[in-house]
């Protein structure tokens, strides 16, 4: 949960357009604030084991969802040839109107691509865990702020 009522919505539909959910630090977006439009390409910068890794990334569709009940914001993307997974990962923020609470999710599905992933399985299991964790209080930060 990162929030609760609209404007927290609002606020967290802004954050998840504008990739805030990407700015840890330890881990980028190039450009920094692309467009969630389809077919737009993206390169997520890690830095691990004291270096940092370039994977490619391709927003492949858009969520938005309305009913009486609830409504979803997000997009996802999915990895191109030179990220060293294979996959797909979704971000969405929803609006529950009985509840009003705001929750992010994350939904992401993924095998190892490179070698050194195949081998590293631990610390990349390791590095999403963190990813989680990390852009889920990115979001309530950037949730709060406003």
């Amino acid at each position: 949960m990162v929030g609760h009522g609209e404007a927290d919505f609002a606020r967290a539909v802004d954050a998840l357009t504008a990739w805030k959910h990407m700015r840890l630090g330890w881990l980028e977006v190039v450009p920094r604030e692309p467009s969630i439009e389809v077919g737009t390409t993206v390169l997520v910068m890690v830095r691990h084991v004291g270096m940092w890794s370039l994977n490619g990334c391709r927003v492949v569709y858009s969520v938005e969802e309305s009913t009486g009940v609830y409504t979803s914001f997000g997009f996802a993307y999915g990895t191109l040839t030179e990220h060293a997974e294979r996959g797909e990962e979704i971000f969405e923020v929803r609006f529950d109107r009985r509840s009003g609470d705001v929750v992010y999710r994350i939904r992401a599905a993924s095998q190892p691509r490179a070698l050194l992933a195949k081998f590293g399985s631990p610390l990349a299991r390791h590095l999403q865990e963190r990813f989680r964790r990390d852009s889920c209080e990115a979001m309530r930060m950037a949730t709060a702020s406003g």
